[in-house]
């Protein structure tokens, strides 16, 4: 049986140090939520904070690109300029970085979503009210991972047949030798089945640890403001702020590692396997 975070939310602000209860410390009860619209026992659809957040930030990258975009000037104002430099990042020191510029030209889109959109989803974190990462609930990097691994998966297909796709995945080397069966072994294994996996955890473990992280220190802060415990509120709440500013750093270099990787996969299905 989940626990229901408005009763946590409450103990959590009703105990304080030398009250007599012990210090609420968060867990995976932060994470869960009561749906906003509709039932959360599995019979029919409902609709809960996590998505909410990744509906409005979904909209917030798509009216953000399309208000600076739909009317492009040569001159560019200021809200052109910020999505010029954004997207000429990713194009630039992602996808040309990685896949060259004739190859990789036809992939920026996808890497300019990805990288928008997940960084997007990060903020959530930091910001008023929402504060809540939606890629630290592992089904939202999932799914983008699969994403990614469906076009990879395609993209070899497409560009080495059958025959290659299998050289591709298993890292097929007849220089190898006796040891050739169980390098592909492990090469299948680790491309086809851990791949997509590593892929979504990379981003929903940072985003997981670093919201529950600032979760501690904040509580922290809240549980000993009462008597001598002052002193040792003003630090965690100094841990606060210092936590935050490392997780603004953090969010923005997972979004360019899911990113990256995601270039390096279709890198490696156009390459040509020898």
């Amino acid at each position: 049986m989940s626990a229901d975070p408005t009763q946590v939310l409450a103990f959590e602000t009703d105990c304080h140090l030398f009250d007599g209860c012990g210090f609420p410390a968060p867990g995976l009860h932060s994470f869960l939520f009561e749906p906003l619209w509709g039932n959360a026992d599995g019979n029919g659809l409902y609709f809960n904070k996590p998505m909410l957040l990744a509906l409005l930030g979904s909209i917030i990258v798509v009216g953000f690109f399309w208000a600076a975009f739909a009317k492009p000037k040569l001159v560019p104002g200021k809200l052109q300029m910020i999505a010029e430099a954004g997207y000429d990042f990713v194009r630039t020191g992602i996808v040309y970085q990685t896949l060259g510029k004739r190859e990789g030209e036809k992939y920026v889109p996808l890497a300019v979503s990805l990288f928008f959109f997940v960084w997007m989803m990060n903020l959530w974190s930091i910001i008023p009210v929402a504060a809540f990462p939606v890629t630290s609930i592992i089904a939202y990097p999932l799914v983008l991972a699969l994403i990614v691994y469906v076009t990879w998966v395609s993209l070899t297909f497409k560009r080495h047949g059958f025959v290659g796709f299998f050289k591709n995945v298993t890292g097929y080397d007849k220089s190898l030798g006796a040891v050739l069966p169980l390098s592909m072994t492990i090469e299948f294994f680790s491309n086809l089945l851990v791949r997509p996996f590593t892929h979504a955890v990379r981003l929903f473990a940072n985003m997981f640890a670093g919201h529950t992280l600032l979760l501690l220190f904040t509580i922290a802060s809240w549980y000993m403001l009462n008597g001598i415990g002052i002193a040792y509120s003003a630090v965690s709440f100094g841990m606060v702020l210092v936590m935050t500013l490392f997780e603004l750093f953090i969010q923005a270099v997972q979004a360019y590692v899911f990113v990256l990787l995601t270039c390096t996969y279709i890198q490696g299905a156009l390459a040509e396997h020898h």
